[in-house]
């Protein structure tokens, strides 16, 4: 169960990540610097879920 949830964790942060960064490609370096931030916390808000989920 816990490698099942590590796993959709990480996947829906690749998935965000990419889709961020491809979507991110024509606009200026500020906001590119904000979507990477938003990524990151979107990518430890997921870990703090499998986290509390597992305990």
């Amino acid at each position: 169960m816990k490698k099942l949830m590590m796993t959709f964790a990480i996947l829906f942060s690749l998935g965000t990540a990419m889709t961020t960064f491809t979507s991110c490609r024509e606009t200026n370096e500020t906001e590119l610097e904000e979507a990477a931030d938003d990524v990151g916390d979107a990518v430890e808000d997921a870990a703090d879920d499998v986290e509390d989920a597992v305990n």
